[in-house]
């Protein structure tokens, strides 16, 4: 007889406007992290700490876990790919104190997210910790075996967050550059944005967009962002203190859409009355996935703190 199916770890619904990275060694930069108004903070023990710094990291980030008060910004730790020597290893330094999510980057196939989730298991059970609390979120297009395998990391109940990556995933193809001079991407990673984005909502994850590598385009940034949220996505990765306000401003509901929601919502529910649930408003057609819309959105806006 088969298992039966285990819930997905919570936090899929967390909001994640900004997810912002702090290099797992410095002091100085997490204080000005927790300082910002980031809705979550990355401990980064990947690509901001080199090899010979790799274990003092580990330590520092597992000492932050014990001590540090984030100010209720969620707690994700970065951990190296489960190719190299720390992977596991960041893992278990970690897990005394865990935090909410760990961040996964190239992943390339489900059997990796599987071993992660076994050794986050043990751990859990080892120190004393509820089960299957501990999130995953994923940045899964890094590996052109990521970008295939893509559909299948949901089945890890692990996971409640997908978000791609165009630049490892460009040095994986040998490819020079990822966007076309007028700043849009190539298809390949558009593709993958729309992939990630697609999976993510097929499994009611969250989907989290890409970081934008060029903090002095503020302009640029605040393009791709609305984008981003047209499309969906709920958030974006920050990488510079300076891009989470633009981020946060973006992905948070205006008060003229809060205004249009909440009058779509009390037309509906005279028309529902009525047995009416298709109906003009406001010179278009309307009916329930736009009432579905306007419901998300106002449940975004509570969460933001901007509608009561």
């Amino acid at each position: 007889m088969s298992e039966p199916p285990r819930h997905r770890a919570p936090g899929a619904d967390r909001l994640r406007r900004s997810l912002h990275f702090v290099p797992g060694a410095s002091e100085k930069m997490l204080e000005k992290s927790i300082a910002t108004r980031a809705d979550g903070l990355v401990l980064d023990l990947e690509d901001a700490v080199t090899p010979d710094r790799k274990d003092t990291a580990r330590a520092t980030v597992a000492e932050w876990l014990r001590e540090v008060d984030f100010q209720g910004k969620e707690r994700t730790v970065r951990i190296n790919p489960l190719d190299t020597p720390w992977g596991l290893a960041d893992i278990t330094a970690t897990m005394a104190h865990p935090p909410q999510a760990y961040l996964v980057p190239k992943v390339s196939t489900l059997s990796q997210l599987e071993a992660i989730d076994a050794q986050i298991s043990r751990l859990e059970s080892d120190f004393g910790h509820a089960p299957g609390q501990v999130g995953l979120i994923l940045v899964s297009t890094e590996t052109p075996l990521g970008v295939l395998n893509l559909p299948t990391f949901s089945q890890c109940p692990r996971v409640i967050a997908l978000s791609w990556g165009a630049e490892d995933l460009s040095a994986a193809l040998g490819a020079p550059r990822n966007r076309l001079p007028n700043g849009d991407y190539l298809d390949i990673y558009r593709h993958c944005r729309v992939q990630t984005l697609l999976c993510a909502a097929a499994a009611g994850l969250q989907p989290v967009d890409t970081v934008y590598v060029d903090i002095r385009d503020q302009d640029g940034l605040r393009r791709e962002c609305l984008e981003a949220a047209w499309m969906g996505y709920t958030g974006k990765i920050t990488i510079h203190p300076e891009q989470i306000e633009t981020v946060n401003a973006t992905f948070t509901p205006t008060a003229e859409e809060i205004e249009a929601a909440q009058r779509l919502v009390a037309v509906f529910a005279d028309a529902e009355a009525e047995g009416l649930m298709a109906i003009a408003f406001e010179g278009k057609m309307v009916d329930v996935p736009h009432l579905n819309r306007a419901k998300r959105l106002l449940d975004r806006a509570r969460q933001t703190g901007v509608l009561e």
